[in-house]
């Protein structure tokens, strides 16, 4: 198993020790949409074994402490569009300064939340999140400016894109002249409000990693890092209209979804193949759905009842990629809380622990602080040391390396005290990765 990026941090979770926002919704429907969305603990064991494909396993490092910074929507950064380059300079390094202060170390930056570009890409235009206006220059390169800053203050900075989604909108007429969704109309598809490049089409996955590693190349990135993002979350009444695709390149699968899947899987080992020739010591990693499959579904699914699954809706068979040792890194979205019954924060826990052991893959937990002290969550949400419970449940899982909490904002505002309880109760000393000064 390869560390994560090319300093050699992190935890490999052999060695033994991340928009949907899938909230408590998620059970009976998907979530809000993250952004499109450790324990602390030195490690003691060392690992020699191999790895899936031939890698090998990492020593024993530091655990992993992450946050999410979304762009979509401008979340979390910037704070609106149109900012000035300096504005937009200082807040963003004012969030790498809350990471530092909160005693993470790892920072998940949102790059290419809509089939745009945080730096001057020459496949895809300028995010309209920067300026306003998709395709303007906004005068400055962010990701090479927060890879610069983030390494200054021993930060890890994973470089975090959405394949598929193109528009938080259905009219492609308001994309930026020249937008490849424009000048390929047949590369698209609408669906629940939104515009998506097709899976099933060899040329969109080819161009979306194509796009993506424009980055990896330009830039000292640790990380590149997808979230759970892949065949949109189900809307009811409405389908995905890719019956052209599926008739060209689906005649030899059983039906549609396990095409899906295949796509899917294409999009994943050809991109961390690519990855692996373009950039050896950036990582591959990803930051699913919390729950794979649901065990009245399949026997080797968690005990849960959620009403959405990776594997059937989202059509992500993320435990193959884990077995096939496409990934690096898995970070599945556990956004629920101790004691749910649908979907279990504390059965879904060892659930990830068993799937990841002898892979060489490492487990982070994805954490929703957003939700905390939100008055539209369940009670245990008003408790600020549900988190903080959270990391205690982990500390007990020799698979967990780490946590990484969604998201940038609440990192920084600590709704009710729950980020401050974690940092109190399991990050009592900072960790610099080693050569970072």
């Amino acid at each position: 198993m390869r560390p994560i990026g090319r300093r050699g941090f992190v935890t490999g979770a052999a060695a033994g020790a991340a928009s949907a926002v899938a909230g408590d919704a998620a059970v009976t429907g998907p979530g809000t949409g993250r952004g499109a969305g450790a324990d602390g603990r030195a490690d003691t064991a060392t690992a020699t074994a191999a790895a899936p494909g031939g890698r090998d396993l990492p020593a024993a490092r530091p655990g992993f402490r992450g946050v999410w910074i979304a762009t979509v929507s401008c979340r979390d950064w910037p704070s609106r569009p149109g900012l000035t380059a300096e504005a937009q300079r200082a807040e963003l390094l004012a969030h790498l300064d809350t990471a530092v202060a909160r005693r993470l170390t790892a920072v998940i930056l949102q790059v290419r939340p809509t089939a745009d570009a945080f730096w001057p890409s020459p496949y895809e235009p300028w995010s309209e999140y920067l300026t306003g206006t998709q395709g303007r220059d906004p005068g400055w390169d962010p990701l090479g400016t927060a890879v610069e800053e983030a390494h200054a203050r021993g930060l890890e900075l994973h470089a975090w894109f959405n394949p598929y989604r193109v528009a938080n909108h259905t009219d492609p007429g308001r994309l930026a002249a020249g937008h490849p969704a424009r000048v390929n109309p047949g590369w698209v598809l609408p669906y629940g409000g939104k515009l998506y490049y097709d899976p099933g089409l060899p040329e969109v996955r080819r161009f979306t990693q194509d796009a993506m590693l424009d980055a990896v190349r330009r830039y000292d990135v640790d990380a590149v890092h997808w979230d759970d993002y892949f065949y949109p979350y189900p809307v009811a009444g409405e389908v995905f209209a890719d019956d052209a695709s599926y008739a060209r390149y689906g005649g030899e699968f059983p039906d549609r979804a396990s095409w899906r899947r295949h796509n899917t899987d294409l999009l994943v080992s050809e991109t961390a193949e690519r990855i692996r020739a373009v950039a050896p010591g950036t990582a591959f990693g990803v930051s699913p759905f919390g729950v794979w499959r649901n065990s009245d579904r399949d026997p080797e699914g968690s005990d849960t009842r959620a009403g959405v699954a990776g594997y059937d809706d989202l059509h992500a068979d993320t435990r193959k990629w884990i077995r096939e040792g496409w990934i690096d890194y898995v970070m599945p979205q556990l956004y629920w809380h101790i004691g749910l019954p649908a979907a279990d924060y504390a059965t879904l826990l060892p659930w990830w622990d068993r799937v990841v052991r002898g892979t060489g893959v490492d487990l982070y937990i994805g954490e929703a602080l957003y939700k905390a002290g939100d008055p539209a969550q369940p009670a245990a949400w008003q408790d600020p040391r549900e988190l903080s419970r959270h990391l205690d449940l982990a500390a007990a899982r020799p698979g967990v390396g780490g946590h990484c909490f969604f998201a940038a904002r609440e990192v920084g505002g600590d709704p009710i005290g729950a980020m401050s309880a974690v940092v109190a109760d399991h990050y009592p000393t900072g960790a610099r990765a080693p050569g970072r000064g």
